[in-house]
């Protein structure tokens, strides 16, 4: 009798049992199964370094830019220098010359204008780069000048005179447009390529007729006695790419960090909206130039093209093509370009 009631004690003990596991979702197979089936379970597996992403704080981004250190100091004033990696900003005199440092693998990112791409594309890897968003801005100061007594009066006067310019920039770019549209064929005058600094300086020592150049360029020339000539304000889309290696491109850590670059330029250029005449300021200083001037710079330049950062769209790829194809037409470009290859959308969901 008392091993009847054993038996009956041991058969209900095990059917409660198997009735709390199918309760729990185990059927009988075994707990690391049951633990697999659950979601709860499968996120406190999940490791706490997947989730986290790359450590950002042995990130180094080699970022260039043309003209003087705006990006490092406009950061610093603007409180976005506090990034969980770290930058190194170096300054050239050209997009050209970010392009060059990016091909020995010197810079992961650059800042240029739509023309270097083309030009680089056209080395023998291809230039080390992809084109990942485009800085939308002013096209002002973007200017043909003319040294102070010059007796040109018009773009047609420069035939048969010496014409300095930047090459591979957009200077480059709008020279030959204006030459087009006064006549005239990259044939008829005598071109000399300089850096900027050359060519302001040629200009003002009287060396050559005009000069094509930009930025700072033209606002030390004008303080110098150097009038424009013409504008391009109206030749340029505004476009300026912004190029990655496809090494940092694929790397994590550079990727995110790219992500985050990208955005604190937008805040960087809002911050210089909202705060116009302490940014005027400290442009001011850094260029050598009067204060108002550098203000009322800015102003136009927001007035007309507000500075944003925007992804890859086929509006501007269509513009860069268009310029490749002028470029190509004429023989500056040895080879065609087929401008949608060296475009990367790899950080167009970062920027909407």
């Amino acid at each position: 009798m008392k091993n009847r009631k054993r038996q009956w004690l041991g058969l209900s003990i095990a059917i409660i049992v198997a009735s709390l596991l199918a309760a729990c979702g185990n059927t009988g197979g075994t707990s690391n199964t049951g633990a697999a089936a659950s979601p709860a379970a499968s996120s406190e597996s999940s490791s706490p370094a997947a989730e986290a992403g790359p450590d950002l704080s042995k990130v180094t981004l080699n970022i260039g830019q043309t003209g003087w250190e705006n990006l490092k100091i406009g950061f610093k004033e603007a409180g976005l220098d506090n990034t969980p990696y770290k930058i190194e900003f170096s300054v050239f005199q050209g997009g050209n010359l970010q392009l060059e440092a990016m091909a020995g693998g010197h810079l992961d990112v650059a800042l240029t204008s739509e023309i270097p791409p083309l030009f680089a594309a056209q080395a023998a890897n291809g230039g080390n780069f992809k084109i990942i968003a485009i800085q939308k801005g002013s096209t002002l100061q973007q200017e043909l000048l003319i040294p102070k007594g010059s007796t040109v009066k018009s773009v047609a006067d420069l035939k048969g005179k010496k014409v300095a310019y930047v090459s591979s920039t957009t200077a480059h770019y709008f020279l030959l447009k204006m030459l087009e549209e006064a006549g005239l064929s990259w044939t008829d005058i005598e071109p000399v390529a300089l850096s900027t600094s050359d060519g302001l300086s040629a200009l003002i020592g009287g060396s050559v007729d005009a000069l094509a150049s930009y930025g700072n360029a033209v606002i030390s020339g004008r303080q110098n006695g150097a009038t424009t000539l013409a504008s391009a304000q109206n030749i340029l889309s505004g476009n300026f790419p912004i190029e990655a290696t496809p090494a940092a491109i694929e790397d994590p850590g550079k990727r995110a960090a790219i992500a985050d670059f990208l955005n604190r330029l937008n805040q960087y250029n809002e911050w210089i909206r909202a705060n116009q005449e302490k940014w005027a300021g400290i442009v001011a200083e850094n260029t050598k130039q009067p204060v108002e001037q550098a203000l009322q710079t800015l102003k136009d330049g927001e007035a007309q093209q507000p500075t944003k950062i925007l992804p890859p769209s086929e509006e501007a790829i269509a513009s860069q093509q268009d310029i490749a194809d002028t470029l190509q037409k004429v023989d500056l470009l040895k080879n065609p370009v087929d401008v949608k290859t060296i475009w990367s959308d790899a950080f167009a969901d970062a920027l909407k």
